[in-house]
């Protein structure tokens, strides 16, 4: 980054555009973090899709969250159009955007943002004025630090991503607390992924949680609404010692009952940002996708699990609906007892 883009950076209204996963947007906290603190006096907004808006209001540094439904009614190029005249009207001095999709980019395009910043491999990337490379071999959240810093590489372990947890989010994980064994430690796994090649097999994740049991845990399965049959399984196979939580809470709650767990253990998927917002020991599992990818547990008390010699790995950034190859070597061949071991190192058991 060069000295005219740190001096564009020191402007009085800034829009960040996010509108990519639920975990993409956790690691995006970060970056407005390091932005807030390197301009005090700049109000920052973000443009957000309706399910990644909570964790954008619950973030200190961003002042007004502007709700972009690009699935429903901000759907089409016209809405789309209409959306970005409702951007230009803000007056705007600054927009970055670390969503790299076709869709962000004629955002910024039809903002009409005088200054704007976005990766070198962005679609479209001829709109930004200010283009950053996006280094392959970065942290994520490193990656979108260098958006706004130079010092993204150094310093991006430092800063995990922060979330102000509300009375009212408090309350309800309290009271759902009050109502287990408070004998025993809490240890959060997270099954689902809304792909099957992230999904470490129900099976395997049984046998974790049977282990566990012995060692006389408390099982809470976390995910969404859509994960409670998957969860519901992994419960009633268990019979006992075991929660079944999908559904029930918001992200902001699931981040805070992670926080009162001494583990979680997680695919390859947005649990694993939950879990740093919440700055616990996080076990993620890679299936199909692998650590280098860039989308890792960062936060010095965590680890992953994965078999990197299998030369059909990895198969894609996101994953299938099925394996390619119809064996699923990268989850089958990743037996319990390896995740196991990352376990008891990281809970001294």
């Amino acid at each position: 980054m060069d000295a005219r883009q740190m001096e564009i950076l020191n402007q009085k209204k800034i829009v960040v555009i996010q509108t990519a996963f639920l975990g993409d947007a956790v690691l995006t906290l970060p970056m407005l973090e390091i932005l807030a603190k390197n301009n005090p006096n700049a109000i920052i907004d973000v443009v957000a899709i309706p399910t990644n808006s909570e964790i954008f209001l619950a973030s200190p540094f961003v002042h007004e969250v502007i709700i972009y439904d690009k699935r429903n009614v901000h759907k089409g190029i016209r809405a789309l159009f209409v959306f970005a005249k409702e951007l230009r009207n803000k007056n705007y001095d600054v927009v970055i955007a670390p969503h790299r999709s076709l869709r962000s980019s004629l955002l910024v395009l039809f903002s009409g943002i005088e200054e704007s910043i976005g990766y070198t491999n962005a679609s479209l990337s001829i709109v930004y004025k200010h283009c950053v490379e996006y280094q392959y071999d970065l942290h994520e959240a490193a990656r979108n630090i260098s958006l706004v810093s130079d010092h993204a590489k150094e310093g991006y372990s430092k800063f995990l991503p922060k979330v102000n947890f509300d009375d009212a989010a408090k309350k309800k994980i309290d009271d759902f607390l009050f109502t287990v064994d408070q004998s025993k430690k809490l240890v959060a796994i997270s099954p689902g992924s809304i792909w099957f090649t992230k999904r470490y097999p129900k099976e395997h994740f049984i046998s974790i949680c049977r282990a566990l049991l012995q060692k006389n845990y408390l099982i809470l399965v976390i995910g969404s609404g859509t994960e409670f049959n998957l969860n519901e399984e992994i419960r009633l196979t268990l019979n006992a010692g075991c929660i079944n939580t999908a559904g029930k809470f918001s992200v902001l709650e699931t981040i805070y009952l992670l926080s009162k767990c001494v583990l979680l253990v997680t695919n390859d998927s947005g649990p694993t940002h939950f879990g740093m917002a919440a700055d616990i020991p996080v076990v993620t599992i890679y299936c199909s996708t692998i650590p280098d990818f860039g989308f890792s547990p960062y936060n010095g008390k965590s680890s992953t699990v994965s078999l990197n010699d299998l030369q059909c790995k990895p198969c894609g950034i996101h994953g299938y609906e099925a394996c390619p190859l119809s064996h699923f070597n990268c989850g089958q061949k990743l037996l319990p007892v390896m995740v196991l071991q990352e376990i008891e190192h990281l809970l001294d058991l």
